[in-house]
C-alpha cells in the first residue's frame, strides 16, 4: 500500500503529531510526505517529497488574525496547479492532517481519505462551540480539507469517531515540577506587549517564547528566547504554569503535565474559541486578552485549578484504523467535488 500524507505547516501541532505517526506509519506501508503553508517554521524529522504553499493564516501583533494579510496571501491559481501537480493516481490512501492540497487532490480523483487532526472533530456537532457561532467558520471547517472518513482529536470523546490527544514522545519523556516561572507561548503577540503586561508581576519569572525573538533578551522579571525546542522543553517541564493561546496540542500537553493553564484564543480564529468553550467547561482559565487583564491574570497566579486529561492516544492502536479505511469501497462518486460528506471511522 502507498499513502499519501498532507500536513498543514501552519502551527506546530499538525507537525508534532506527524512526528508521532509517521515513524510508526512507514514501518507497515510506503509513505509519501506533503507538507503545504506558506509560514512553515517547523521542521519535520521525516523525508518530505512535496512543499506546497497552501493556504495560512496571518496574524497581527495584538494576538488576532489578519482577515486582510490572509486574503492578500491567498494564491488561488496556484492553489489549483498545486492540486494538479501531484500524482495522485500513485497512491491508495490520503491522509490529511487538515492539509488541504492533498483532501481536494483524492476528492477530484476519487482516491479514498482519512481526515486525521483536530479540525475533524468539529464535524461532529457535539464538540463545543462559542456562544457565538460563525457560519463562514462552521463551513470552512467543513470544506477546508474534505476527506471520505474523519479520525477527530480532542479534550474528551464528545463523539464515536473522536479520539483523546496524542501527546508527543518528548513530552512523555518528562519529569514535570513545580519552579516559580510560568512558560508563555502566544505567538501572536509581540514580545514587547507580554513583556509590559508580565513584569508587574514580580514574584514570578516569566519564560516568553516568540518567533518574533531572534535573540535571548532580559528585561527584570521576564526572560524573552527564540522559539526553541529544547530550551522550551526545559522551562516546560519544571514550570508552575503556562499561559498560552488556545491551539489544541499545547494546551492538552500543559493539562498531561499537570501544569496550571491560562489560555487566550487567538482573536478571529474560531477553531480556538472553540478549544477555549472545551476547555472553559472543564474548568480552565481563559481570557480574551493579555492587555487589560492584570486583575485576572493575577487571581489565576493566585487559585488556578491544574486539570488533568482523562485519556490520550496510542498510536499503536491508530495505525490498524487509519489503513483499514483504504479498503472501504470509496463511494465518493456519488458527491459533488465541493460537497464534504465524511463516513466516520469507528
Amino acid at each position: 500500500m502507498k499513502v499519501l500524507y498532507g500536513i498543514q505547516g501552519t502551527g506546530h501541532g499538525h507537525i508534532s503529531r506527524a512526528k508521532e505517526l509517521l515513524p510508526v506509519l512507514s514501518k507497515q506501508v510506503e509513505v509519501d510526505v506533503l507538507i503545504s503553508g506558506y509560514n512553515c517554521k517547523l521542521n519535520l524529522d521525516s523525508p518530505v517529497r512535496y512543499r506546497k504553499y497552501g493556504i495560512s493564516m496571518s496574524y497581527d501583533s495584538n494576538g488576532g488574525v489578519s482577515v486582510l494579510e490572509t486574503l492578500r496571501s491567498l494564491r488561488p491559481i496556484r492553489f489549483l496547479t498545486d492540486i494538479q501537480s501531484i500524482p495522485i493516481r500513485e497512491y491508495d490512501l490520503v491522509v490529511s492532517d487538515y492539509e488541504p492540497v492533498t483532501a481536494w487532490a483524492a476528492r477530484a480523483e476519487k482516491i479514498p481519505s482519512v481526515g486525521l487532526s483536530h479540525q475533524a472533530a468539529f464535524l461532529s456537532m457535539s464538540t463545543p462551540r462559542p456562544e457565538k457561532r460563525s457560519t463562514v467558520a462552521e463551513a470552512i471547517l467543513q470544506h477546508f480539507a474534505p476527506t471520505d472518513h474523519a479520525i477527530g482529536f480532542h479534550f474528551k470523546a464528545y463523539d464515536r469517531f473522536v479520539e483523546p490527544p496524542i501527546i508527543r514522545s518528548e513530552i512523555l519523556q518528562l519529569d514535570p515540577s513545580q519552579r516559580d516561572h510560568i512558560t508563555v507561548y502566544l505567538p501572536a503577540y509581540d514580545p514587547e506587549v507580554l513583556t509590559e503586561v508580565f513584569q508587574q508581576f514580580d514574584h514570578y519569572e516569566w519564560h516568553i517564547f516568540s518567533p518574533d525573538c531572534e535573540q535571548y533578551k532580559k528585561h527584570k522579571n521576564v526572560l524573552v528566547h527564540p522559539v526553541s525546542n529544547r530550551r522550551f522543553l526545559e522551562s516546560f517541564e519544571s514550570c508552575s504554569g503556562v499561559v498560552t493561546s488556545s491551539g489544541f496540542e499545547m494546551c492538552a500537553e500543559s493539562m498531561y503535565m499537570g501544569k496550571k493553564l491560562l489560555t487566550v484564543p487567538i482573536r478571529n480564529q474560531y477553531e480556538q474559541l472553540c478549544n477555549a468553550a472545551a476547555m472553559s467547561d472543564l474548568g480552565v482559565t481563559v481570557l480574551d486578552s493579555i492587555p487589560g487583564q492584570s486583575k485576572a491574570i493575577g487571581q489565576w497566579l493566585e487559585s488556578g485549578q491544574v486539570l488533568s486529561l482523562d485519556k490520550v492516544a496510542d498510536v499503536g492502536e491508530l495505525i490498524p484504523k487509519i489503513l483499514s479505511l483504504a479498503d472501504v469501497e470509496d463511494s465518493s462518486s456519488s458527491n459533488s467535488a465541493g460537497k464534504s460528506e465524511c463516513r466516520v471511522a469507528v
